[in-house]
């Protein structure tokens, strides 16, 4: 019987695509303009979203001496907008023109004194359209959008597990909007050799600040129209000598030469008995492999538990 009944769904990339493109775009959005209100923090962890109970968020942005969050419902299908003074305003989600929703979300924060101007070109994909110009995306069902978010869930706590076996520098898990992806980055605590940059429509300054450290990186990404498969992933940077001949598990997971990861297509885990025990396998294994390879201070870096006489509840 499987571990947990329906909470692994099935994410048949085709049958969504459309709005999966139009809602990366929306993210997109969002996610620009939390990138141009806070300050910047390390590898850019100050422009992702965030996994919630109901769809993704900002997180507070802040605005003089103001704040405000703005979250993708995925459950009521809205995108609210709510003020540390109180406010709140609501945008349905439903088909509509990227380009529209661009205006609906910029109207609303002039309404609410939030005025913003952002960078109207998409990063990271190839021959990207203005938002205020994009009215061929327009796609939103409801479902998949639902579906989506419940992927991104249960990958969200099987991640947070995962990270709290490591006690070394390690990212939030958290969803970033260009690539759009789930991610949670572990560090060794050296530097790392200057990136190649050459991802498209993102700054090579931004991509070798973001690599400027070793990292081994797990995430979930639910594919695209060119490789239209969901996957976990996992990659070490710099790649150490023999990473991409190591032997990980499960043995549906492989080494893909062409992104230079080990890839877990998504189905093994919707169709495996204990997708969460499958996962995490997946995420030690290669993780093992890249700071072994690697030569991490592994020792240092492993998981400290709380004090057995001072039980977590009461903290």
């Amino acid at each position: 019987m499987k571990e947990i009944s329906d909470s692994w769904l099935a994410l048949p990339f085709a049958e969504w695509q459309d709005t999966a493109t139009t809602l990366h775009m929306w993210t997109q959005i969002v996610g620009k303009i939390r990138l141009t209100l806070t300050p910047w923090t390390n590898h850019s962890w100050h422009v992702t979203l965030y996994v919630t109970s109901r769809g993704l968020t900002t997180s507070p942005i802040p605005y003089g001496v103001r704040s405000f969050e703005i979250t993708f419902d995925f459950i009521d299908h809205q995108l609210r907008i709510d003020t540390s003074d109180g406010e709140r305003r609501t945008i349905e989600l439903k088909p509509r023109s990227v380009a529209d929703f661009y205006q609906a979300v910029m109207k609303t924060l002039d309404e609410l004194h939030l005025p913003v101007t952002i960078n109207k070109v998409p990063n990271e994909i190839q021959d990207p359209i203005p938002f205020d110009e994009d009215d061929e995306h327009r796609s939103y069902n409801r479902d998949y959008a639902n579906r989506f978010w419940r992927v991104l869930v249960q990958s969200d706590r099987v991640f947070k597990e995962f990270r709290a076996r490591f006690c070394g520098k390690c990212s939030p898990v958290h969803f970033f909007w260009g690539s759009f992806d789930l991610a949670v980055t572990r560090f060794s605590g050296r530097s790392a050799p200057p990136h190649p940059g050459g991802i498209p429509h993102l700054p090579d300054a931004i991509t070798r600040e973001a690599y400027c450290q070793e990292v081994s990186s797990l995430g979930f990404w639910p594919g695209n129209a060119a490789s239209p498969t969901p996957i976990f992933y996992s990659y070490a940077y710099p790649e150490p000598p023999g990473f991409k001949e190591a032997k990980v598990q499960p043995a549906a997971a492989f080494y893909e030469p062409t992104i230079r990861e080990f890839v877990l297509p998504y189905d093994a885990v919707h169709a495996a008995e204990k997708s969460d025990e499958l996962l995490l396998e997946f995420a030690q294994s290669t993780y093992d492999a890249a700071s072994i390879l690697g030569k991490w201070d592994r020792e240092a870096l492993k998981e400290v538990k709380p004090p057995l006489h001072f039980p977590q509840q009461h903290l």
